[in-house]
């Protein structure tokens, strides 16, 4: 049997400065990146341009979301990725790009998460799906938000709000559930 030769998968960013701009990320397993469809959907949800936010892309892959969102305008975007062969593709991407308001770390994203006191407008959350982190992430989520913040989840299964939250928005793509989940007024 021959060996699989090392393939490269392929993510097109859809708007912003950056559009029609191409990111390639090895193959991983767990590493699915968000479909193009369902990150306009999201970017039409946060709305086109990003300008002033801070975001955090938890387990973020190829980097779509965040790149997309710094395509977009955003002030600072952090990645965060465990795998040292995709963290190296993240920088490389970056570096094609000249993406100067992008920050790429290499973590366990619910170690990084737990240890971090940063506050964000925007994180993503797509975890691996059979790694069972998203539960113990949810709750994590407030702390973290800005007041006005929001998170962007993926999950192979309906997405349960934690406490304090509520899921604003929410769709599915064949087998993957997505939704913003937003704080609840207090009123």
């Amino acid at each position: 049997m021959a060996n699989k030769p090392n393939t490269l998968g392929k993510v097109r960013i859809i708007g912003g400065e950056w559009r029609s701009r191409i990111l390639t990320f090895p193959e991983h397993e767990g590493l699915r990146p968000t479909p193009d469809r369902v990150r306009e959907t999201l970017f039409n949800w946060l709305g086109q341009v990003m300008l002033g936010k801070t975001c955090l892309d938890l387990f973020a892959g190829s980097g779509a979301l965040g790149f997309e969102a710094s395509s977009r305008g955003a002030k600072q975007v952090t990645l965060i990725e465990q795998s040292p062969k995709v963290v190296a593709a993240l920088r490389d991407n970056a570096e094609k790009l000249r993406a100067e308001r992008v920050t790429i770390q290499r973590a366990d994203g619910l170690r990084w998460l737990a240890a971090n006191a940063g506050v964000y407008d925007v994180i993503f959350l797509d975890p691996p799906f059979q790694s069972g982190v998203l539960d113990k992430l949810l709750p994590q989520l407030l702390a973290h938000l800005t007041p006005d913040g929001c998170a962007y989840v993926e999950s192979g299964a309906e997405i349960a709000p934690p406490p304090g939250m509520q899921l604003a928005k929410s769709g599915r793509a064949g087998q993957v559930y997505f939704g913003l989940l937003t704080r609840i007024d207090d009123v």
